[in-house]
């Protein structure tokens, strides 16, 4: 998130493009039409020049100052849970997971290379399959 540029999102699209992640290759993942319209709000208050979110002195935000907002958002909004900038990523690929969306999908949208490293988050998941109805029932 930190390191997106401007250009990296495609609202024609729907797409964000995420370069030079862990793996080192670019990907595509998806884009909300709501979080659209908030940085289309963002974009227009804070008129960012090169990276999507910048510091008060331009360049790109700071990993510390992003954790501060995770933070206070966290407190506004009286989440008493532990969190990291990382559990918004896991959030979303288990919201995914648990509305059906393919693991191998999944896969494709987190960049993961090993099917492996996606099924961490079906331990997660699995809860949500006791209120699975059979077919048979």
């Amino acid at each position: 998130m930190l390191e997106l540029k401007i250009t990296d999102i495609n609202s024609e699209r729907m797409t964000v493009c995420v370069r030079q992640d862990k793996g080192k290759k670019d990907r595509l993942t998806i884009l909300s039409h709501n979080v659209l319209q908030v940085l289309r709000k963002y974009f227009t208050e804070y008129e960012p020049k090169d990276y999507l979110f910048e510091g008060q002195n331009g360049g790109k935000y700071s990993a510390g100052s992003a954790r501060k907002v995770l933070k206070g958002s966290m407190a506004k909004a009286k989440i008493n849970k532990s969190a990291t900038l990382p559990t918004l990523r896991h959030s979303f690929a288990t919201h995914l997971l648990e509305n059906g969306v393919g693991i191998s999908h999944i896969q494709k949208l987190l960049g993961h290379h090993n099917i492996k490293t996606t099924l961490i988050y079906t331990h997660i998941a699995n809860e949500s399959l006791m209120t699975i109805k059979s077919p048979l029932d």
